[in-house]
């Protein structure tokens, strides 16, 4: 009999709970750290919810981790090349977008890929301000419109254009269109922080 590769909400699940042992937190410290209640850590960490998008961005702010390496497996890629068929997609259930991390799993690079797909019309906000270590975004529109938010500065994005933005105010997506939008999100921190 074949065994069932994880779901991704028990590989999330495995990924917080690796991060919480690693930086010696309780289930208390890291809710007081995050502003994120130690029930729903503990419903996350035993794979019994799909968290937010929003949800997943303040458990990794409060672990110090971009929220890229909370999808991340928890064996190392045997290789430098991520394919596509392995590449791993999740739905926000609350959005609807969809995200994609194209980047090899597990290397040490500081940069991570990840592609989305942006419903019509969909909103994220992510309130978590400065992040430690310091992260960086590059924001790539491949198809369609997107507004992102930055504290107080909205920048209204087409096919084709790059935003370059640091993680250190609350940020938000917006499509305000009726078509979906497309574009890559190019993320790079300290490679201590993708432990």
């Amino acid at each position: 009999m074949e065994t069932q590769p994880p779901s991704l909400n028990d590989r999330i699940a495995q990924r917080v709970r690796d991060l919480r042992a690693d930086r010696g937190l309780s289930l208390e410290a890291l809710a007081a750290h995050c502003g994120v209640s130690r029930s729903m850590i503990s419903l996350i960490e035993r794979g019994e919810s799909s968290p937010t998008a929003v949800l997943l961005e303040k458990l990794a702010t409060g672990l110090g981790v971009p929220l890229a390496s909370l999808f991340e497996a928890p064996v190392p890629a045997s290789g430098p090349v991520s394919r596509l068929a392995d590449q791993l997609q999740w739905r926000d259930p609350h959005s609807g977008y969809v995200r994609r991390n194209v980047s090899p799993g597990g290397s040490a690079s500081p940069i991570h890929i990840v592609e989305i797909l942006f419903p019509p019309k969909a909103r994220v906000a992510y309130e978590t301000g400065a992040r430690e270590p310091q992260v960086h975004q590059q924001v790539w529109v491949l198809e369609g419109s997107i507004e992102v938010t930055l504290g107080d500065e909205r920048h209204r994005l087409g096919t084709g254009d790059c935003l370059a933005l640091v993680l250190d105010r609350p940020t938000s997506y917006y499509n305000p269109t009726r078509q979906i939008a497309r574009y890559a999100v190019v993320i790079a921190t300290s490679p201590s922080s993708w432990r």
